[in-house]
């Protein structure tokens, strides 16, 4: 398949409406309590879904511009919105706008990559994982990426050292129940949704 065919391929009528009301879902549940749970410590955060279905049913590359929008409106969230993000802001407003976009976007793009690369194969045990594996891959990649730019970026100023006397104890603080409520959440919400919409699209096609 050249480039253009590829190009001509994503850019379906198809793709653009369901990129176009993933995108929606994500702007709603940013900007609503749906999409947070926030903590004192942590925010967690189930917005990982709409980005994780657009990865596993349209592809890789659904997945990296819908983990941008998740990280625009991550970033809109540190004017006043987010405590943590304000915070990060008033530290430096380059490295918050790096640490808000460029993780989720390798989230959606890797998770995408995943689900395609498991998908591939004949066997209905396997494609039935895949969706789950690509689902859990989402709250995973957006939890590690996202820690592991905040160390790299904002790992020596002394609000990040508060909560914890070294990086294992700010990695254990920020990940522990973030990670896990996220995990779980996400995968069963991410695999069903995609599981399903999936099936649909495929029976509407044949």
């Amino acid at each position: 398949m050249s480039e253009t065919q590829g190009k001509s391929k994503f850019f379906t009528t198809r793709n653009l409406v369901q990129l176009a009301l993933l995108t929606a879902i994500i702007v709603l549940m940013s900007f609503t309590p749906i999409g947070y749970l926030r903590t004192p410590i942590v925010e967690i955060t189930f917005i990982t879904v709409p980005v994780v279905v657009g990865a596993i049913v349209i592809g890789p590359a659904a997945g990296a511009f819908l983990g941008g929008v998740f990280g625009v409106t991550s970033f809109i969230q540190c004017f006043g919105m987010s405590q943590f993000g304000t915070t990060l802001f008033s530290i430096n407003p380059v490295f918050t706008f790096i640490l808000c976009i460029v993780p989720r976007v390798l989230m959606g793009w890797l998770c995408g990559l995943i689900f395609r690369a498991l998908n591939r194969s004949d066997r209905t045990k396997l494609q039935l994982l895949s969706y789950g594996v690509g689902a859990l891959s989402g709250p995973v990649l957006n939890t590690v990426l996202f820690v592991l730019f905040l160390i790299v970026l904002f790992g020596s100023t002394d609000y990040i050292r508060g909560f914890g006397p070294n990086i294992p104890a700010i990695i254990v603080t920020i990940v522990g129940l973030n990670g896990v409520i996220e995990a779980v959440v996400c995968t069963v919400l991410g695999a069903a949704v995609s599981r399903a919409v999936d099936a649909a699209l495929k029976r509407m096609h044949r």
